[in-house]
């Protein structure tokens, strides 16, 4: 019995050894998302007599582990204060990465981690390089405690005279929720049902939101720059600059297009406000201060392209990522000029990144346009309706047009893929389900014609 015990074990490992990195953080974001199902459906997990089915628990736990936000169950009026804070934990370790959360556990345990486990983790955390990995990951805990701990201090004076002592769990919540750009909110028993943050008075708490929301989702590689060299751009990488630019742009065009738009009617102080609150939300924070469905066509039109294009390679932000826009934008500026090489500050970008980018640029709307003709055959709703719910889905942002609790099992599922596609990241599962061989023989080349 004990050689045969020995002898499964061997295999496990064995099994565990032969995978690949990417294959390594698809199984992991899986394996804690089944967990985190387990515990949901627990009796204490939810208020009152009723409890959780499998596809609200399983739904529930993947929008939390991929940072998504949209929900079957308003996360305040039926899940118990233990099941919330199951939902947060959740949230913090699909923010950080699977990866990361599990090299924190074996540093505080003391143990060291294998040059495979390093690997993992440098692509789990998109870093640049093997040396240093781990440091990166003590980084990126670091700076993950310390914004969500000064986001919570910020907002518990106003939490608090709003809605007394329970005020310190909702601001210690959302700052935690936005900082990994999950989009949960506590918000329901204050102000309704699935109200987001739509309820809430004052200016403080958005404009706290906002900035966490950002900060999640410029990358850790950012601020890895912003800590070594300060305001002194010039030394950043080219990627920090990517990530500081494109956020730049996504928030300020958006935002003037709002402000002139769909919300001409309010203060001049409202207008200014919910117009950049509009803008930061879709990448891919996923709370939203304004009705989605009172918004113009033209506008939910914006916030879609919005939540495809999502936050920064190595955030918390999902969607196909702002350097894959940059890329493009870059690439399509290039053909134009007749240039031969793509430049990006003053360096040429090699040509793998242009086709991954491309990809990612194809896969995602694909994905999102094949998701919305099912939800539409299932569900007989509209297919713009559906769309956007899928776009939501896959750019982990949580925006809803509300016909979320209402889906069918079958739509819930999809739209489960969906997250864990946007989360794990298109290129992530792409190199875990291809093959692992390096092509090795090149076909004759022959032009074709496009265009």
């Amino acid at each position: 019995m004990i050689g045969k015990k020995e002898g499964k074990m061997k295999t496990f490992r064995s099994l565990i050894r032969d995978l690949s990195p990417f294959q390594l953080i698809l199984l992991g974001f899986a394996a804690v998302i089944l967990l985190g199902m387990l515990l949901l459906m627990l009796p204490f997990s939810v208020q009152g007599p009723d409890h959780a089915t499998w596809d609200e628990a399983l739904f529930t736990s993947a929008s939390a582990v991929c940072v998504t936000g949209l929900v079957v169950r308003d996360t305040a009026l039926f899940w118990s204060p233990f099941g919330q804070a199951v939902i947060l934990i959740l949230i913090q370790i699909g923010g950080l990465g699977i990866a990361a959360a599990f090299s924190v556990l074996m540093l505080l345990a003391g143990g060291r981690m294998t040059l495979r486990q390093r690997s993992t983790l440098q692509e789990a955390l998109s870093a640049p390089q093997l040396g240093g990995v781990v440091r990166f990951a003590r980084l990126i805990v670091l700076t993950t405690l310390a914004a969500e701990g000064l986001g919570a201090l910020l907002m518990l004076p106003s939490f608090c005279r709003l809605y007394g002592p329970s005020g310190i769990w909702m601001a210690v919540f959302h700052s935690v929720s936005a900082f990994c750009n999950a989009g949960f909110d506590v918000m329901g028993a204050q102000t309704g049902a699935f109200s987001s943050m739509t309820g809430v008075p004052g200016a403080l708490i958005l404009s706290v939101l906002m900035l966490l929301i950002i900060a999640g989702g410029i990358g850790f590689l950012t601020w890895e720059d912003l800590f070594t060299h300060g305001l002194r751009l010039s030394r950043y990488r080219i990627q920090s600059k990517v990530s500081l630019t494109a956020a730049a742009v996504l928030i300020v065009l958006p935002a003037a297009y709002f402000f002139f738009s769909d919300f001409s009617g309010l203060p001049a102080g409202e207008r200014v406000l919910s117009s950049l609150f509009q803008a930061v939300t879709p990448r891919t924070a996923g709370f939203n201060s304004a009705e989605i469905g009172g918004m113009t066509q033209a506008g939910r039109a914006v916030i879609i392209v919005l939540m495809l294009i999502g936050g920064s390679s190595g955030s918390t932000a999902g969607g196909m990522k702002t350097s894959t826009a940059a890329v493009l934008a870059a690439n399509t500026a290039a053909v134009f000029r007749r240039r031969r090489d793509l430049q990006l500050f003053g360096r040429r970008v090699e040509e793998q990144t242009v086709r991954q980018a491309s990809t990612l640029v194809l896969l995602y709307p694909l994905l999102a346009l094949t998701g919305a003709l099912l939800l539409c055959a299932a569900e007989g709703l509209t297919f713009e309706t559906c769309f956007f719910e899928t776009v939501s889905a896959i750019g982990t942002v949580g925006l809803s047009l509300g016909i979320t609790p209402a889906l069918g099992i079958f739509s819930r599922l999809v739209l489960i893929l969906l997250m864990f596609f946007g989360r794990v990241g298109g290129l992530t599962v792409l190199y875990a389900v291809g093959s692992r061989s390096l092509e090795v023989s090149r076909f004759p080349e022959e032009k074709i014609a496009v265009g």
